[in-house]
Formats: C-alpha cells, sequence, structure tokens
C-alpha cells in the first residue's frame, strides 16, 4: 500500500507539516539572522499511505518518540541552508517509519557443527587440566 522508492517509504508532501526556527549549528552569524533548522512532523495515525498492520508495528516499535497525539517529529540543524535541513530531516523521518514498518525477520533455527562443538569440549578439557595440574598434591 505504501509508496516505496528505493526500499524506502516516500511519504506524500501534503502528509507533512514543516516548522522553522533558528538553528544552534554551525554557520557563524548567518545563523543568528537565519530561519534554517528544519521540523517535519507527521501524524502516524491520520496517515493514508500505511495499511492498519504497518501502523500497529510502527505505533508499537516508535513509541518512545511519538507524542500524545499520534505525531512523530524529526528535526535537523546540521547544515547551514534550510533547504538542506529540510531534505536531511525528511529522510531521516522516511528512513525511521521504512525501519519501524518493516515486518519482523522469521528467525531460521540452526545448529551449531559438530566441529565447533568438540571445540568448546577440548577447550573445556585443557582447562580442567590446567586448573588440576596447579592443585598441590598431597
Amino acid at each position: 500500500m505504501s509508496t516505496r522508492r528505493h526500499g524506502r517509504i516516500r511519504l506524500p508532501e501534503e502528509e507533512l507539516s514543516w516548522r522553522f526556527s533558528r538553528s544552534s549549528g554551525p554557520g557563524g552569524q548567518h545563523v543568528n539572522t537565519s530561519d534554517t533548522r528544519a521540523e517535519v512532523r507527521w501524524s502516524l495515525a491520520s496517515s493514508t499511505i500505511l495499511d492498519d498492520d504497518e501502523k500497529d508495528r510502527a505505533t508499537q516499535r516508535l513509541r518512545s518518540r511519538l507524542t500524545s497525539d499520534g505525531v512523530l517529529a524529526v528535526a535537523s540543524s546540521r547544515y547551514r541552508s534550510q533547504h538542506r535541513n529540510r531534505e536531511a530531516a525528511r529522510v531521516r523521518l522516511e528512513e525511521l517509519v521504512t525501519e519501524a514498518v518493516a515486518p519482523v525477520a522469521k528467525r531460521k533455527p540452526t545448529r551449531k557443527s559438530r566441529a565447533a562443538d568438540q571445540r568448546r569440549l577440548d577447550a573445556k578439557r585443557r582447562r580442567s587440566d590446567l586448573k588440576r595440574s596447579r592443585r598441590m598434591q598431597p
């Protein structure tokens, strides 16, 4: 159901809300006068891009980052320009959502090899022999 591009979910622009403020990052005097920090907010609960299963997984996995009304916010002030911060925040938001909606990978049961088990037992035996050789003989 979701729009994906290069494996990453692309959130539609109409579902995002932006806020810009003064940045504390690099930029000297420029940073004191420009609103270069970008914060993007996306409502997980009212999103149309995810199906119900994906919303449930995302809500569970992002619960510590969601606000009380189900909004996920990501900010970026890494760059001097608002445009680059805006793009960085959007990419980070889409990465978070993509990771959160990914289905749980089933664990494929594996067994230790016989050789690995034998190496473990040999190491235990050597350690035991070493400790036995340190004991005082009566």
